[in-house]
């Protein structure tokens, strides 16, 4: 583990919890179990002297590899044709020594708020540095499908959000006085903050601050951002704040919204409406809302629901994600930290203002999402494609909310090519755009990959840039028309 400018750095350790156990093993499938006290989590403090050089020092000396299934690596893109569509088998996920090693670190941003990151590829000096950013309720766990494959040809980091996975704060924010302290009881309920967190509110300004600075004091040099739901909103926003940072972003299944409350930047008078708007200490109408819901939404078979929502194919293995997941949830700042982000205002740009931001300032952006998402459909990147018409767009099928987790193959081999192109200024074709004219009326392809030994099969759609949305709304009605049926 590396420890980056931080001179007291601490980091939250759950095991396991029985609960959790239960579910293992089970991929999709939902069980029940029943539902308890936020175990007490042990918390690890480590004080250590301030690095100088966030490239080697501070450095604990633990590093980890992550293995993954028995694939094929070796697979190459030969395309030949399926009827009218065109087949291309890919490379699987590397396995063993043939992946790409992770390692973690600590990067003490502000006094208490440490951010828990993973990296990986970092010997690979004259690669580009691609940052992923995770989704809202997982972290840097999902992403190491990524980090250890590409990370053998780019430089890849991946990090966790303030008030999330393992960028918990490892002191209470408003603790309660000491004789209504109890085992097991959550963290921020108390009636005064502590001077860290007087200001402290877990919104998406604050995670684009962070991951600004993030750039600038741990990475040290432009990057291209990939972001997948709530990740993909702070990625497009950074890019549009701070353009000099970022050398590219990708969507995957962005969400195209953040927040509820006006942001007091922008609507100064119409905040001041909302008496509260995510800071410590929470109100003590708060504090008894958000015990009822965090109760209902940190249960394993609610958790369970949810992924069984956001992976269109059940029989993906999500063992470690649930496992994760429930880890966070056990920790005693979660509830508050939860309440704070549902409360936290919006941010100062809209997902809309950056993305013509970003093409106004040239950014190359590209979209990737899966067809099947329940919460970020086809028309919201359809959407984005309208906005962006040179962004290329890739829909995939089948594949739900978190294409990067579900089918990571297909993803890294579209980053990979994307990133070729964008690196030789265009010298290096798009994936799948052989033809000329594809460019513009757009193509299909199946793609072929192993994984665990069996070959499996995704769909992959290129949109062309003449794809206009009523388009996408025609074709939509003329594939159910079959199924419309007159009652009279």
């Amino acid at each position: 583990m590396e420890v980056v400018s931080s001179s007291h750095s601490c980091l939250a350790f759950h095991q396991t919890s029985s609960s959790a156990r239960r579910f293992l093993g089970t991929g999709l499938a939902t069980r029940q179990t029943k539902l308890g006290r936020p175990r007490k989590s042990a918390i690890l403090c480590v004080g250590t002297g301030r690095a100088s050089n966030p490239g080697d020092s501070g450095k604990l000396g633990v590093s980890h590899s992550f293995n993954v299934s028995d694939v094929n690596s070796a697979l190459q893109g030969i395309p030949q044709k399926v009827g009218e569509v065109r087949r291309v088998v890919i490379p699987g996920l590397p396995e063993g020594p043939d992946s790409s090693q992770i390692s973690t670190g600590l990067w003490e941003w502000k006094p208490k708020l440490t951010v828990y990151y993973e990296k990986s590829g970092t010997k690979n000096s004259k690669a580009p540095a691609v940052l992923f950013l995770p989704g809202f309720g997982v972290g840097t766990f999902h992403y190491e499908k990524q980090l250890m494959d590409l990370g053998r040809d780019y430089k890849v980091w991946t990090m966790d959000f303030l008030g999330q996975g393992m960028s918990l704060p490892c002191e209470d924010p408003a603790p309660k006085d000491e004789g209504e302290q109890e085992e097991g009881s959550y963290w921020g309920f108390g009636q005064d903050s502590q001077p860290w967190a007087d200001e402290l509110v877990y919104s998406v300004d604050l995670w684009h601050n962070q991951v600004q600075h993030f750039i600038e004091e741990v990475i040290g040099e432009p990057v291209y951002i990939v972001g997948n739901s709530l990740g993909g909103f702070v990625a497009l926003y950074l890019a549009a704040s701070s353009p000099h940072l970022v050398k590219g972003v990708t969507l995957l299944n962005a969400t195209p919204f953040w927040g509820f409350l006006p942001n007091p930047s922008r609507s100064p008078h119409l905040s001041k409406i909302f008496p509260w708007a995510g800071t410590f200490p929470l109100p003590s109408s708060v504090r008894k809302l958000t015990e009822t819901v965090w109760q209902k939404i940190s249960d394993p078979r609610s958790i369970q629901k949810i992924l069984r929502q956001v992976y269109a194919d059940h029989s993906t293995n999500v063992d470690k994600v649930f496992s994760r997941i429930i880890e966070t949830t056990e920790h005693p700042a979660a509830a508050a930290s939860f309440a704070s982000i549902m409360f936290a205002p919006m941010g100062q740009i809209s997902f809309q203002e950056a993305l013509s931001r970003c093409r106004s300032q040239g950014i190359p952006i590209s979209l990737m999402y899966g067809k099947e998402d329940p919460w970020v459909g086809p028309f919201w990147g359809t959407r984005v494609k309208q906005q962006v018409p040179e962004a290329p767009y890739y829909q995939i099928s089948p594949a739900g909310h978190c294409p990067h987790d579900e089918v990571p193959e297909v993803i890294n081999y579209l980053l990979r090519g994307w990133l070729k192109n964008v690196e030789s200024e265009g010298l290096i074709d798009l994936p799948f755009l052989d033809d000329p004219s594809d460019e513009e009326h757009g193509v299909s392809r199946e793609l072929e990959f192993v994984r665990t030994g069996s070959t499996k099969s995704v769909s992959v759609r290129l949109f062309g840039s003449r794809n206009s949305l009523w388009s996408q709304i025609s074709s939509f009605l003329k594939r159910h028309a079959s199924n419309i049926r007159v009652v009279s």
